[in-house]
């Protein structure tokens, strides 16, 4: 496990350089990327992951001998691979806070019966809460980590009784505000609940069409959600967002409609931890992650966990110093903003993909492209020569497409999966 306290150092200022390489824009659109700089690089953004790993693990085939490079986020994924039982994951992310969220969750595991471990994660709520952090978890932490939760550990404390664990953070506040929301739209609580209950899909449209979407849409709504404070609080950068504008005709607030009906509509709920969580602000048993069924929980600690290892880092950094070969990689988001405001960085850290791919890697990423278009601007670096990026991927839209109808979340507009060809 990475000691971060010495990494975040440098991180925090990768994070505070990007904005020297935003274009001459208007000070709008400078303001608010320097917004999202500033949140990122001081607060705990994601409490949950936003991507669905029953997708990922379609998409990536995990193999015993696969070493995989996840990006960490709130580390709920990490474990889901773990499952799978590849050979090693490296969770990386250049944000320590999330790291630190791995880094408890892993103690967990490791030191606490499953009750103990779903009251926090699954519940985001401990009656001893603080006593059982010092007792069994602190030890087993990083400095940066420790520190971090020495201060943070009651955020799962039970005297915060009208929220949980995951009303805290930057997408946590605004799960507050959404609950906020919810309970003042007369019926509207009910009305989601009532759909989450509902015996089958039909009987969950039918619901969603006639009781929660006449009471859940609002200007008020659409007001929130085109204000980039909003769409920072999420971790959704200005440039996630103008992409988003340039794709839909109703905007931000026309494109998160269409992915709720879409959710409400046309998936299961009885399954979709994510939408429970951020509507609800914990889990069920019947409706969680997979590292939070016993079960798996179990698996988990019987050694699997132990493939997991923590970074503070960025990708480039990381692979720069990591020297075997990574066959799997999972990308997140991140080269959204980073095509639009390090795209230099971003040719770096594709160069050392390549350079650290292991024969036939496979990449898989998110983005608010469709197409994700920025990837045929880029030039990379391999083996002294460069070169079009797209010279050494394999797009495979016959995998992609079909996995993203199933996606739980759908807030992307595009799933991608690329193997990696030879020079």
């Amino acid at each position: 496990m990475d000691r971060s306290a010495e990494a975040s150092v440098s991180v925090d200022r990768f994070v505070g350089s990007l904005t020297q390489y935003v274009p001459k824009q208007a000070w709008a659109t400078q303001i608010d990327q320097r917004i999202f700089s500033a949140l990122y690089s001081r607060c705990l953004v994601y409490n949950a992951c936003w991507e669905d790993p029953a997708v990922d693990r379609l998409a990536l085939a995990l193999k015993p001998n696969d070493n995989v490079l996840v990006i960490t986020s709130a580390g709920c994924n990490a474990l889901d691979y773990a499952l799978c039982a590849p050979r090693r994951i490296d969770a990386v992310d250049a944000n320590p806070r999330q790291s630190a969220l791995l880094e408890l969750k892993l103690a967990g595991i490791r030191a606490l019966p499953f009750e103990d471990f779903f009251a926090l994660f699954g519940r985001g709520r401990h009656d001893d809460a603080s006593s059982l952090y010092r007792r069994c978890l602190r030890e087993q932490l990083s400095p940066f980590a420790r520190a971090y939760w020495d201060k943070h550990c009651r955020w799962f404390s039970a005297r915060e009784r009208r929220n949980t664990f995951y009303h805290f953070g930057l997408s946590g506040r605004m799960a507050r505000v959404l609950r906020a929301y919810v309970n003042s739209r007369k019926g509207l609580a009910e009305a989601i609940e009532q759909a989450f209950a509902a015996a089958d899909l039909s009987e969950q449209r039918a619901i969603y069409d006639s009781k929660v979407c006449p009471r859940l849409w609002s200007g008020l709504v659409n007001w929130t959600l085109r204000r980039q404070v909003t769409m920072s609080m999420l971790g959704v950068p200005a440039s996630q967002r103008f992409e988003v504008e340039r794709q839909h005709a109703n905007g931000v607030p026309g494109f998160v409609r269409d992915a709720v009906d879409y959710v409400f509509r046309e998936l299961p709920l009885a399954t979709n931890y994510f939408w429970s969580l951020y509507l609800r602000g914990f889990y069920t048993e019947s409706c969680c992650p997979e590292y939070l069924k016993q079960k798996n929980f179990d698996t988990l600690k019987a050694g699997l966990v132990d493939r997991v290892h923590v970074h503070t880092n960025t990708v480039e950094g990381f692979l720069n110093t990591h020297l075997e070969p990574v066959s799997k990689f999972v990308l997140l988001d991140h080269m959204d903003w980073m095509s639009a405001y390090q795209h230099e960085q971003l040719a770096l850290e594709w160069a050392a993909i390549l350079r650290r791919a292991a024969p036939k890697a496979r990449v898989i990423f998110r983005s608010a492209h469709a197409q994700a278009h920025y990837l045929r601007d880029l030039l990379v670096e391999r083996e002294g020569r460069s070169r079009p990026l797209l010279r050494f991927l394999r797009l495979r839209t016959d995998l992609a497409q079909p996995l993203q109808s199933r996606d739980r979340v759908h807030t992307y507009a595009g799933f991608h999966i690329a193997d990696i060809v030879p020079a």
